[in-house]
């Protein structure tokens, strides 16, 4: 986290490397940073893109004692999204829904600041979100409004409030509290996070069954089959994304492709996809990874993945890229970058290697 008062001080790898006079692709091959006794970051464990405080850094290449940071928390505190989601006790892939709030929205704060900065909040306003949530004491309860239609990017995060709230909370009452529909909106809501609830239980217990987690976490035996089955596909999803994650910033670092945190989306019959927006220059408008077809390009910027269908996208200006289902990053980059590589149709998916022939 970024401590209260050190904003100031943050240092990006960008920032690294020009404080070092190497090229930031020199320090990310070099690694300096990893050397024995060099400052930690102050990003958490998992975050995208690695922050370190210059004041830290400075000292150490100077040869000089590094300063300690402060080690009490602070309500001034910027915490990132996995900092955010541990201080709820709920998974980094809830938060992206509830940072959708408005009282969230408005405080967020991107470091450093611009479009690709990365999103902290202060641990203030976090607090206070969670104090409001149903079931929380003071504040807590059904908020304003909440019988009349909400926005879709709010469904799951106020379902989310009932099911801390009470885990056996039913599809009536979700409808009934909400103003939603009870099928498909709230069967299907509650549905997807007790899923990725039991599935963040089974990550913390390692071989605990889906049907046991269900049942440590207080689900009804009725709700088990929808939950668990959403579970086994958010484990596969999890499974694919630090992959997709080291795709991304490759093609990031390469400079044909926007620097992101990689989202999955789950598909059905178990599939899962992932989508990188490129750089405007390029030929192809975004690079689409699916678990069954492996990558391909796509033409479209606003809906990459397209209609979820059983039979790969095919047409003009889609090309399927790389020897398997999971390419090496860099074999990735060079098809992209070479139109005459690929194929009109995905091979991966039946494990025959992928040529440069149509």
């Amino acid at each position: 986290m970024i401590r209260a008062g050190r904003l100031q001080y943050v240092q990006t790898m960008a920032d690294l490397a020009a404080a070092l006079g190497k090229a930031l692709v020199t320090v990310r091959n070099q690694k300096p940073y990893a050397a024995e006794g060099h400052p930690a970051p102050i990003s958490s464990p998992k975050a995208r893109n690695q922050l370190w405080d210059s004041q830290q850094t400075k000292a150490y290449y100077a040869g000089q004692p590094v300063p300690e940071l402060p080690q009490v928390d602070d309500d001034e505190d910027l915490l990132d999204r996995h900092e955010a989601a541990e201080l709820l006790d709920i998974a980094p892939v809830t938060w992206n829904g509830y940072k959708k709030d408005p009282d969230l929205a408005a405080a967020v704060v991107l470091v450093p600041a611009g479009p690709k900065g990365t999103e902290h909040w202060p641990r203030r306003v976090i607090k206070a979100y969670k104090n409001s949530r149903p079931g929380r004491g003071a504040g807590g309860g059904r908020r304003e409004g909440s019988g009349d239609m909400i926005p879709r990017d709010e469904i799951l995060p106020r379902i989310a409030e009932l099911l801390d709230a009470d885990p056996a909370v039913t599809v009536e009452t979700v409808s009934d509290t909400l103003g939603i529909t009870k099928f498909p909106t709230a069967q299907s809501g509650l549905a997807t996070l007790r899923g990725r609830r039991i599935a963040d239980l089974v990550e913390k217990q390692p071989g605990l069954d889906l049907k046991d987690a269900a049942l440590q976490l207080g689900y009804p035996n009725v709700t088990h089959r929808a939950a668990v089955a959403f579970a086994e596909r958010e484990l596969r999803a999890r499974s694919a994304q630090p992959y997709l994650q080291h795709a991304a910033d490759v093609l990031a670092a390469a400079g044909i492709a926007q620097q992101a945190q990689v989202e999955m989306r789950q598909l059905d019959g178990g599939a899962v996809a992932a989508a990188v927006l490129l750089d405007t220059d390029q030929p192809a408008a975004a690079a689409v990874w699916d678990s069954r077809f492996g990558w391909r390009t796509s033409t479209s910027r606003r809906h990459p993945i397209g209609k979820d269908t059983d039979t790969a996208p095919e047409g003009e200006g889609i090309r399927y890229l790389g020897s398997g289902l999971r390419p090496d990053p860099e074999e990735l980059l060079a098809a992209l970058r070479d139109g005459r590589k690929g194929t009109k149709r995905p091979k991966a998916a039946t494990g025959e290697p992928i040529s440069s022939e149509d």
